[in-house]
């Protein structure tokens, strides 16, 4: 390609940057899809899905939310899975002489 940059504008220069960014993303959308079928058609050839070869592969992201595991005696609607940082009331409770295995549930 023979772009002479040294010489556009800079608003052109801003244009053709926005107009690349595009195109990388258009680029990679379509490389992904090749990739996607070129796998799918692979695994067809032996006669499986690609979800047959990988059932986890679509899920991700996050589980839900951890168990609970300690409940407040004076509160029972709060709870602590026992993961993260200690709530106000369990740090009081042992703070008053409570023992952890007090408030499990």
């Amino acid at each position: 390609m023979g772009i002479d940059l040294n010489s556009m504008s800079r608003k052109d220069l801003l244009a053709l940057q926005t107009n690349v960014a595009t195109a990388l993303k258009d680029a990679e959308e379509r490389e992904r899809r090749e990739a996607l079928a070129a796998a799918e058609k692979a695994a067809a050839e032996f006669g499986f899905s690609l979800s047959e070869l990988s059932p986890d592969a679509k899920k991700g992201g996050k589980t839900g939310k951890a168990a609970a595991k300690y409940r407040n005696p004076a509160n029972p609607e709060q709870t602590w899975s026992g993961r993260g940082r200690k709530p106000q009331w369990i740090h009081d409770a042992l703070t008053s002489g409570a023992d952890i295995s007090d408030l499990e549930i």
